[in-house]
């Protein structure tokens, strides 16, 4: 076992990395925020919601949240199709966590900026 793998696998196990891995990326935080802050969601309400993420992104990043478990997707069988996305119970546990690094992020602005 080289040094590289020795160092990748203690990472690998380290609960914050996995954490930050499952809410990483561009785009991930803002879905997230934005159905925390309103709730369930449709996927054009998300997509203006989260300024400047294309079609693409926004159904790739919503998979992969779906995948983690961190979102829920709800489709009703109606004409026109109708699919809504919420936060499930993971995901609302993250909550008071990203708000107190919000926290932490404006008091290391504001110290920055003194």
């Amino acid at each position: 076992m080289n040094n590289q793998s020795l160092y990748r696998s203690n990472f690998d196990n380290c609960p914050l990395t996995h954490a930050l891995n499952l809410i990483g990326g561009k785009w991930r935080l803002p879905i997230i925020w934005a159905l925390s802050n309103k709730g369930t969601m449709r996927y054009n309400e998300l997509k203006r919601s989260v300024s400047g993420i294309t079609n693409m992104m926004l159904t790739q990043s919503l998979k992969e949240l779906e995948a983690d478990g961190i979102i829920s997707r709800k489709q009703y069988n109606e004409i026109p199709p109708r699919v809504e996305y919420s936060l499930t119970k993971s995901g609302t546990e993250l909550i008071p966590a990203l708000k107190a690094l919000a926290s932490w992020g404006s008091s290391m602005k504001k110290e920055k900026n003194a």
